[in-house]
């Protein structure tokens, strides 16, 4: 079979569960062969060995079965950074890169920040931010240790000595230091949300917290700032239905400045709050 006719079976299988069948396709074909989508398409006549094709079927069952193209290639892009990902760990979704876009906006000012990373999963945020400011000291909490393993693997990729890790429960492992920002995304879908029946293979423990959606941002929003520099930044991502209820969270934790935005899909995913603590003006 040519490269074209086995993209194009492909495509069709993986089209009952996937949006982007073709680029699915392409991304495990070349998982399988080690060329790029580009180096494929020149190609596309090209015979296929006999034992990548049937490497490559085999991939591509799992993928139309509802695996993800992430866990099947075992990285993702996120920000500027290729991520190893693994079942341990939640897929890098691109609405999060607007943590890292604003994080950004809210430090701009800040000389040598302090960054924490609440939960990082495979160390995207950490890493992100940390890869933007070189000045930056950023450290992350984890509290799955075999998610923690793949963060550190790669921090030590791709950013060593970077990032500082620490094992435990959101704030808990921080010992009462404070920060310019804290960032997390936590786990937010509600228990009977329908979207969890299609995130099987995905860690439950990253995307719920088996109740309303809100226990993990109840208790992140409300311990942070014992966490915060005066006048330091706590933001989160959320589900774009629970804006009213965060900005309500924050303003009970005495935040100001709380502010919501939206994705690029238009939906309420992340707010953003300042501790001033007793009053202090911006």
């Amino acid at each position: 079979m040519r490269i074209g006719e086995a993209l194009m079976a492909a495509q069709k299988r993986i089209a009952v569960i996937s949006d982007s069948p073709r680029l699915d396709a392409e991304l495990l074909l070349g998982q399988v062969t080690g060329l790029g989508r580009a180096q494929l398409l020149a190609r596309l006549d090209q015979l296929l060995p006999r034992h990548e094709a049937e490497c490559f079927d085999a991939l591509v069952q799992r993928r139309a079965r509802g695996e993800p193209v992430a866990y099947l290639t075992g990285d993702k892009e996120f920000w500027t950074l290729n991520l190893k990902v693994t079942p341990a760990v939640l897929i890098p979704r691109p609405e999060t890169e607007l943590l890292v876009e604003w994080g950004l906006q809210l430090i701009a000012g800040c000389k040598a920040p302090r960054i924490a990373d609440l939960g990082t999963g495979s160390g995207a945020l950490a890493l992100a931010l940390a890869s933007e400011r070189p000045d930056a000291q950023v450290e992350a909490t984890e509290f799955s240790a075999a998610a923690l393993a793949v963060a550190q693997e790669n921090a030590q990729r791709l950013l060593p000595g970077r990032v500082r890790f620490h094992a435990g429960h959101w704030l808990a492992p921080l010992m009462r230091q404070t920060y310019d920002l804290i960032v997390s995304n936590p786990p937010y879908i509600a228990h009977d949300d329908p979207h969890l029946q299609t995130l099987t293979y995905e860690p439950a423990i990253a995307l719920t917290d088996g109740a309303d959606g809100l226990n993990a941002l109840r208790e992140i929003i409300a311990g942070a700032p014992a966490y915060l520099v005066a006048g330091g930044w706590l933001l989160v991502e959320h589900g774009y239905e629970q804006g009213p209820a965060v900005r309500a969270l924050f303003a009970q934790a005495g935040f100001d400045g709380v502010t919501t935005r939206c994705d690029y899909g238009g939906r309420e995913r992340a707010t953003a709050g300042r501790f001033l603590r007793h009053g202090t003006s911006a």
